[in-house]
């Protein structure tokens, strides 16, 4: 069962990078391409809230979804059954700011259970992640962001250095 989530996950993830590579006035696969996503990373990751029994101030007593916005924790409320979807970093940067990626995090509470799923599906290890040259063309702007090796940036972004900060500050042009 798990398998075929993935792979249907996978679909949908594909299809979005389609529609955002046609929303810049680029060729449908642009993205797909850009990012090595035939041979990019997927992973599942399945959690299992059981409810707790610590008071903390500020907890979400209803979903578990925040974001970050102008320096403070927002809850995503949405519909049940639904699913998200984040735009992660590399697509800030591909599109050079014009799609955005959000600082987000999942909390506990004390009320219910929760089951979430993360799906990230992200461009080969390999990959140099750099603002899309013909979108710079086509828009007559410069480069807001350095280009990095997918690896390379997975570790700066995963370094004690930057812990709970914006990688982009690291990586600005």
């Amino acid at each position: 069962m798990s398998m075929e989530f993935s792979k249907r996950s996978r679909e949908v993830a594909l299809e979005i990078t389609r529609a955002i590579s046609e929303s810049l006035g680029l060729e449908p696969n642009y993205i797909h391409d850009a990012m090595n996503m035939d041979r990019g990373l997927q992973m599942l990751v399945a959690n299992y809230y059981t409810q707790w029994r610590i008071c903390v101030k500020g907890r979400n007593e209803m979903n578990g979804l925040q974001v970050e916005h102008n320096g403070k924790w927002l809850t995503v409320d949405g519909p049940t059954n639904c699913f998200f979807v984040n735009l992660a970093d590399q697509m800030q940067i591909l599109t050079n700011g014009k799609y955005k990626s959000v600082m987000h995090r999942a909390t506990l509470n004390n009320k219910a259970t929760r089951i979430s799923f993360a799906i990230p599906h992200g461009p080969s290890v390999d990959t140099i992640i750099a603002p899309a040259p013909e979108l710079m063309e086509k828009e007559g702007e410069a480069p807001k962001y350095l280009a990095m090796n997918y690896k390379e940036y997975i570790q700066l972004q995963r370094s004690a250095k930057i812990y709970m900060k914006c990688t982009f500050d690291h990586i600005r042009a």
